[in-house]
């Protein structure tokens, strides 16, 4: 693809009694994101027209049937579906959940089929969503089966960017499913990504600590130095840079996190309660590891404002522009690589 071809942005709209349509439509109502990219809508113009007027939200958008016929240079909407379901803003409902997953579902194959060049979701029910069909705890687990990765749950802004070692696992858990290998792929997946995904050359990797103070020399809990001290070790002597492990409670508060370009939490609240404090309305939910570019907004569905017009768009919309930039980013590192030789003759 030519840097001056638009990027087609494929968007699943989350629970359709959340806030999804809302900052959809929210985001695209300033017609200067055409700009930009094509949006590519997986629901029916049924639903965002009664969204459209529940919101007060002028904007006008191209229908189609499917998304082969998507046009560039227009807000499509691609009909997934003809019926017209039953939607009632802030109430978790299993038609919620239904319509989720036949968007996300939709918007997946066109994605695997190039129809799309990346994917931005917006907020599902982790609940009302499971079926036989979709028996994931998120997004991140059902993509990385789809478009067939190592996926890693990556939060990310321009001066913040954190990974999971795991994500959607019960505390009691944890320690139990964190072993060498896991910690290896996961830096192995954001060093790939700070490169390739965001043009950090030589990243810098901090690993914060299992339990408090990181185990303590062991009076805490000896995972830390039975298991996590091992791998820094071993990456950094082959070539990797990699730190810590830190202690998680003071080493966002001091600011610790500035010298780095990514940390790598052990489980989801250690790293995302810390994200979402500094970073909240801005973060976005970025799906790193898989072959395609999957992005979203860093919060959930929100019912206690969905149909109320009060919900804040901007992480959404930089949930586009980060999808958009990583594309880009891929598209260039992948120019940069394919014939090293060759290119370093040409500018000699």
């Amino acid at each position: 693809m030519k840097n001056d071809e638009p990027i087609r942005v494929g968007i699943s709209v989350g629970d359709l009694n959340g806030i999804g349509c809302e900052i959809i439509l929210k985001t695209f109502e300033d017609n200067r994101m055409l700009d930009f990219c094509t949006p590519v809508i997986f629901a029916s113009t049924k639903v965002m027209s009664y969204q459209r007027k529940l919101l007060n939200i002028n904007m006008a958008y191209h229908g189609v049937d499917k998304s082969e016929n998507i046009v560039d240079g227009k807000i499509n909407i691609v009909n997934v579906w003809k019926e017209t379901p039953n939607i009632e803003p802030g109430k978790e409902t299993s038609e919620g959940g239904k319509y989720a997953f036949l968007s996300l579902k939709a918007a997946t194959e066109a994605l695997k089929k190039d129809q799309i060049d990346v994917l931005v979701t917006a907020p599902i029910n982790k609940h009302n969503i499971q079926s036989d069909k979709f028996k994931f705890p998120g997004h991140t687990d059902y993509l990385a089966k789809e478009l067939e990765g190592e996926s890693l749950m990556f939060m990310v802004t321009d001066d913040l960017k954190v990974g999971l070692m795991t994500d959607h696992v019960p505390v009691k858990d944890v320690s139990k499913v964190i072993n060498a290998k896991l910690i290896r792929k996961k830096l192995q997946l954001i060093n790939a990504s700070l490169i390739t995904d965001f043009g950090i050359r030589r990243p810098k990797i901090a690993v914060l600590g299992i339990n408090p103070h990181s185990g303590d020399n062991g009076v805490i809990g000896k995972e830390d130095d039975e298991v996590l001290r091992p791998v820094i070790t071993k990456m950094n002597e082959e070539g990797m840079l990699v730190y810590g492990p830190y202690s998680a409670d003071s080493f966002f508060g001091t600011g610790n996190y500035k010298k780095f370009d990514a940390v790598l939490a052990a489980y989801h609240d250690q790293g995302l309660i810390p994200f979402k404090t500094l970073s909240f309305g801005r973060g976005v939910n970025y799906t790193a590891g898989l072959r395609k570019v999957r992005t979203s907004p860093d919060h959930g569905t929100a019912y206690e404002i969905a149909g109320k017009g009060e919900a804040d768009h901007h992480s959404f919309e930089e949930a586009v522009f980060t999808a958009i930039s990583i594309f880009r980013n891929r598209e260039e590192y992948a120019e940069l690589t394919e014939n090293p030789l060759k290119k370093l003759s040409v500018k000699l």
